[in-house]
């Protein structure tokens, strides 16, 4: 193991069937590892994920298999009987095409084909959050409901939708609940205005204090802690933030009607502060609507990982 590579932590398991290898692709870095016939994870790491202005769709691909012979390496007695990969941006799933990542640089790309090009197994393909949203749905907070909207709050705020038990993805574009717009301003940095993510993502409530105050504030779950205390600013600013979010999820609830939200990512980690505020708000703002429950996400970081993983497991 190189000195870039950093090991997870925390049992991962998804259960017996068939060995299958995993790839949760990031702007920052990949997820992966071998899944053995018992369903854990056998060295789960995290690597760089590569960048290139030439071909990055075909580097990511050589890195992918870079990882893959060194984990069938380490683990000869595992044989992987198919291998799923998940990417962020917009993903035609049953086409296999990643139609645009603006982090990672491709247009169109036809990461499945390429892949498949590159291993001796079947190849499952699709996106990140919403790859996540069915391991939710299999084996975290999302279990038991069939109508589902996952978010993930971190830098920016992801979702997915779950109808009947299955992913709506429209070709790909299902599921922008972060670039929704909420508010008029600010400006988001996908070039539209008043953005969810513009305003309560994590990474917006801690950029928009230290933009006002010129302090910076070590994550949102500080301005939170700060607004407890009587920071006028923060309070504001996380006012601003909740009334965002239950703005956005009294849409969801009006149009989908969902069962659950599912909430992940590094906001969700404020307990109380997020959850027992939303479901208030949600409930005084709503009226003859089913009300969702809003769920903690239990799988967390893994999910994606665990979702590739499921999804080879139906190829396998």
């Amino acid at each position: 193991m190189n000195k870039s590579t950093i090991p997870a932590t925390g049992p991962v398991s998804i259960g017996a069937g068939a060995p299958v290898l995993a790839f949760d692709v990031g702007g920052t870095d990949i997820k992966s590892a071998l899944f053995d016939a018992d369903g854990a994870a056998l060295d789960l790491r995290r690597t760089p994920t590569p960048h290139s202005g030439e071909d990055p769709a075909g580097t990511l691909i050589h890195e992918l298999g870079v990882l893959a012979d060194d984990l069938r390496s380490r683990h000869p007695l595992v044989v992987p009987q198919a291998l799923g990969f998940v990417v962020p941006g917009i993903v035609d799933a049953d086409a296999g095409v990643g139609v645009f990542a603006s982090n990672l640089g491709w247009r169109d790309a036809p990461l499945r084909a390429l892949a498949q090009d590159r291993f001796d197994v079947p190849v499952a393909f699709d996106h990140d959050v919403r790859t996540a949203s069915w391991a939710e749905h299999r084996l975290g907070g999302a279990r038991g409901h069939e109508n589902v909207v996952v978010l993930i709050i971190g830098t920016g705020i992801a979702g997915a939708i779950l109808v009947d038990g299955r992913p709506y993805t429209a070709g790909g574009y299902a599921g922008e609940i972060g670039h929704s717009p909420v508010v008029d301003g600010p400006m988001c940095p996908c070039g539209a205005r008043g953005c969810l993510e513009a305003v309560a993502s994590a990474g917006a409530i801690a950029r928009r204090y230290a933009e006002e105050t010129g302090s910076r504030p070590a994550g949102a779950r500080d301005v939170i802690a700060r607004a407890g205390a009587g920071d006028a600013v923060a309070a504001r600013i996380w006012e601003e933030a909740l009334e965002a979010l239950t703005l956005s999820l009294a849409q969801l609830t009006a149009v989908i009607a969902p069962d659950a939200v599912v909430i992940g990512g590094g906001l969700s980690r404020a307990g109380g502060a997020l959850f027992d505020e939303l479901r208030g708000r949600l409930a005084e703002r709503l009226s003859f609507h089913r009300i969702p429950a809003l769920i903690p996400a239990q799988l967390q970081g893994d999910a994606g990982l665990i979702g590739a993983a499921l999804r080879a497991r139906e190829l396998a």
